[in-house]
């Protein structure tokens, strides 16, 4: 059932992309889409994949397709909801070098896309060991940007 509703959600956020600049009226509606992309995100990542790969649940590689998957879809989405002046209006974790450092931004993005897409391919295997092996690198992505851009 939770996979339904984050296909759904996922599939929704899909089809909003393409007009999402229009939709941001306001930085605080910016800042929403991309905190619920990548809460999202973040559950179909660490919270399905990584609890396989870490043995807090069992393998299950259907499941680690379908999260795999998500991730990558999800992954092509928050970045529209950086422009100017989303760095206000709502709370939020990200830092203002996101703004003064786009081109940095963009890189470590960029590379997080990168591992994500390697993780989609290793997870289609249905080979447990395959998708540790993509999980590492696809996290510590992540993780980059996080720790350069966020204060969490």
């Amino acid at each position: 059932m939770k996979y339904v509703v984050l296909l759904a959600f996922a599939a929704l956020t899909s089809s909003l992309a393409s007009t999402a600049n229009a939709q941001f009226r306001t930085p605080e509606a910016a800042i929403k889409y991309r905190q619920s992309v990548m809460t999202v995100q973040g559950r179909a990542f660490y919270g399905s994949i990584g609890a396989m790969v870490n043995g807090r649940a069992p393998y299950d590689a259907r499941a680690a397709a379908e999260s795999a998957e998500l991730v990558l879809m999800l992954s092509k989405l928050p970045w529209i909801a950086f422009g100017p002046g989303t760095d206000k209006g709502a709370a939020t974790d990200a830092k203002p070098s996101i703004w003064s450092e786009p081109a940095k931004f963009k890189d470590l993005a960029d590379k997080m896309q990168a591992e994500v897409v390697k993780l989609a391919a290793a997870a289609k295997t249905g080979n447990p060991d395959s998708l540790k092996a993509a999980y590492g690198p696809a996290r510590d992505a992540c993780k980059a940007c996080h720790d350069a851009y966020t204060t969490q």
